[in-house]
């Protein structure tokens, strides 16, 4: 008895809880386990570092990659259904909901069923205008063509008989016999040697590069720098010309170069909105003549399949196609 009662007490500091009704042999096996228990724990602690692979935050992270690699082999087996998620599905707006106050006021005046004539737009225009700036007239044409077909490629040029109400910086590459003539035609920037320094810099100060066809050769190593910019001089464009004056008081006169993008648009700047309707009313249809002469014969059906007129900031309004 005397065994058990030394037995007893001890698993009683341990904090086990036994009772008089335990046999020794129950006792011992209690309190062997109970020390193996805090020899592990006492190892365990000794094992963990400061820092390393053995530091806690190490052993945590190795533990939770560890449960993300069990999670991974349930899924693969079966084992665990990810086909639904559980929370709230997430609310989506229209594109319309998530506009602007005033963007949305503007967008009230427009009527979406309705297809406007060309005067009705322009008269309208100013009052969908939500930009704090002067913004521009805009046009957006919907072709029917494949671009990736060289000859459905559309690109042109087309002078608005008003301008486009933006003042144009004009550089002109050209040999020295010809800057005068370029200077008197309005020329803001006329060299050759000293234009090719300015561009050797990554210098470009000009929104329009007009160049001779004899020294196109000289401006080829600089196409990545110009070809993205839209400057590079093209004959399609009329900025690669033998008559450079002629070629500066077009673009000074208004001259605008048109080309379809990847989804079979034009994107153009007709005018300010400050402009009259009548002054964009004439811009409008010069480019909308221009651009129904460039039809390539390949196309079959629909041309033109729409057209938007907006400001710079705000919403369109589709018009007569006709």
């Amino acid at each position: 008895m005397a065994k058990k009662s030394e037995l007893l007490e001890q698993a009683q500091r341990l904090g086990l809880e036994v009772t008089e009704k335990n046999t020794v042999a129950e006792l011992e096996e209690a309190i062997k386990k109970a020390d193996t228990e805090a020899e592990v724990s006492s190892n365990k602690e000794e094992k963990i570092a400061k820092a390393g692979k053995r530091s806690a935050k190490a052993l945590a992270e190795a533990e939770e990659k560890a449960a993300k690699e069990e999670r991974k082999e349930k899924i693969a087996s079966g084992e665990v259904d990810v086909s639904t998620k559980k929370g709230p599905k997430p609310i989506t707006r229209s594109k319309l909901e998530r506009r602007s106050k005033k963007y949305k006021e503007a967008n009230e005046l427009v009527d979406s069923e309705k297809n406007y004539s060309i005067k009705e737009a322009v008269e309208l225009l100013p009052k969908l205008n939500t930009a704090k700036f002067e913004g521009s007239a805009e046009l957006h044409i919907k072709l029917g063509v494949d671009p990736k077909h060289a000859d459905q490629n559309i690109r042109g040029t087309v002078i608005l008989p008003n301008g486009t109400g933006r003042t144009k910086k004009v550089a002109v590459f050209a040999p020295a016999d010809m800057h005068k003539a370029a200077k008197d035609a309005g020329a803001d920037i006329v060299g050759e040697e000293t234009l090719l320094e300015q561009l050797d810099k990554e210098v470009v100060n000009f929104d329009v590069l007009i160049s001779t066809p004899q020294l196109m050769a000289k401006l080829s190593k600089y196409a990545r720098l110009l070809g993205p910019k839209g400057l590079m001089p093209n004959p399609k464009t009329g900025t690669v010309s033998a008559d450079v004056a002629r070629a500066v008081s077009e673009a000074k006169a208004g001259k605008v170069e048109y080309r379809v993008d990847k989804q079979g648009i034009v994107h153009l700047g007709v005018g300010k909105l400050s402009f009259s309707p009548d002054k964009l009313v004439e811009n409008i249809q010069v480019v909308l003549k221009a651009i129904k002469e460039a039809k390539p014969a390949a196309v079959k059906g629909d041309y033109i399949q729409s057209i938007y007129l907006a400001p710079t900031m705000g919403p369109g309004v589709e018009l007569e196609r006709s």
